[in-house]
């Protein structure tokens, strides 16, 4: 069976394995390939493809050309009690924003939360990958980020926001967390790809042609829509969110200021920024109390009744079941991903993923 064969299906480890070594092949330290890779691969593990390990390409591609500096000094800029901003000196996204939450988690035990600003960093992928790194610890974790424009806003007729992911992730007595991870856009551009390559129409209010009007042809598509259909100023308003945050709050550029991720500049850096907030339950309530009222709402919305057909689940919820099973069978690659992993093996004498 040829390796790009799409129903062949590959260990989410050797997906993993292939991750690290093709960038440290690519001249990057260790320190990058493990947080690039541990992060494209929390998107594949859980279902979130178009920010999994299909970006390696991608990646790669920003690597060599300098865009992305293939072995960063972050450093921090200035701390004041529970607040710090770094410096990620144009580092992978993964890299910086893993050492942020690393550092707000610390503040947060100190002080109750802890909330840092990242200067000059670069797309990070899944944003739910770091917030649930401090639920992982017993923390509430929040992740703001923009990118660059290819949202309307409402009533709008251009491209201006990003699709600006805003994450939120909170511990509970369970295996996993409450996991909120979303995008401020009605879809992600991937999801136009896909329907453009199906041939099927999209669904209605999700995409504009370039006067801003809603198609649902996906091959007029030239902008997103702001989360929300009719009230797509909630969608645009959230989007504002998650720029003030990362952008404003950081100095770094505007959605509309960035450099588009496609290039076909890959040498100049995107001085993107990005926000994390940590916050310790227990400076608030007592944990017990804490752990009881997540608790008893998580049992309350699982077991709200739903409509016919339909199924009630939790923010994450749907993660879990595609992790579980992805663990057990393996990931298959789709042929595009998959021709670019071969080429990535030959080119850097790496073992493609067995």
């Amino acid at each position: 069976m040829p390796q790009s064969d799409p129903s062949t299906r590959l260990p989410l480890t050797e997906l993993a394995r292939f991750s690290r070594e093709v960038i440290s092949a690519s001249g990057a330290d260790r320190a990058t390939a493990d947080a690039a890779s541990r992060a494209m691969m929390h998107g594949t593990r859980h279902g979130v493809d178009s920010h999994g390990i299909r970006l390696l390409p991608h990646y790669i591609e920003a690597l060599e050309g300098g865009r992305v500096n293939r072995r960063p000094s972050i450093k921090m800029l200035n701390s004041f009690g529970a607040a710090r901003t770094l410096d990620a000196d144009h580092a992978h996204g993964a890299l910086a924003t893993y050492t942020a939450m690393h550092n707000a988690i610390e503040l947060a035990s100190r002080f109750g939360l802890g909330a840092v600003a990242i200067r000059n960093t670069s797309h990070f992928g899944p944003a739910g990958a770091y917030s649930i790194e401090a639920a992982r610890q017993g923390f509430i974790g929040l992740v703001f980020a923009n990118s660059d424009s290819f949202v309307r806003l409402h009533d709008g007729a251009e491209r201006f926001h990003g699709t600006n992911p805003i994450s939120v992730a909170v511990p509970t007595t369970e295996a996993n967390p409450w996991l909120l991870d979303m995008a401020t856009s009605a879809v992600p551009f991937n999801r136009v790809l896909l329907y453009r390559s199906l041939g099927h129409p999209l669904p209605d209010a999700v995409a504009s042609d370039e006067d801003g009007n809603d198609t649902t042809n996906a091959d007029l598509v030239d902008m997103l829509a702001p989360l929300g259909a009719a009230f797509g100023f909630k969608g645009a308003g959230l989007a504002g969110v998650a720029e003030i945050f990362s952008a404003v709050m950081t100095g770094m550029r505007l959605s509309f200021e960035i450099a588009p991720m496609g290039g076909p500049d890959f040498a100049t850096p995107r001085e993107m920024g990005a926000f994390v907030l940590a916050i310790k339950p227990d400076a608030f309530v007592d944990r017990e109390t804490f752990d009881r009222g997540v608790r008893r709402y998580l049992e309350e919305l699982r077991t709200s009744r739903p409509r016919q057909n339909g199924q009630v689940m939790a923010p994450g919820d749907r993660e879990w079941k595609v992790a579980e099973e992805r663990e057990r069978n393996g990931v298959a690659l789709d042929p595009a991903t998959a021709t670019a992993f071969e080429q990535l093996s030959k080119r850097y004498g790496v073992a493609f993923p067995a």
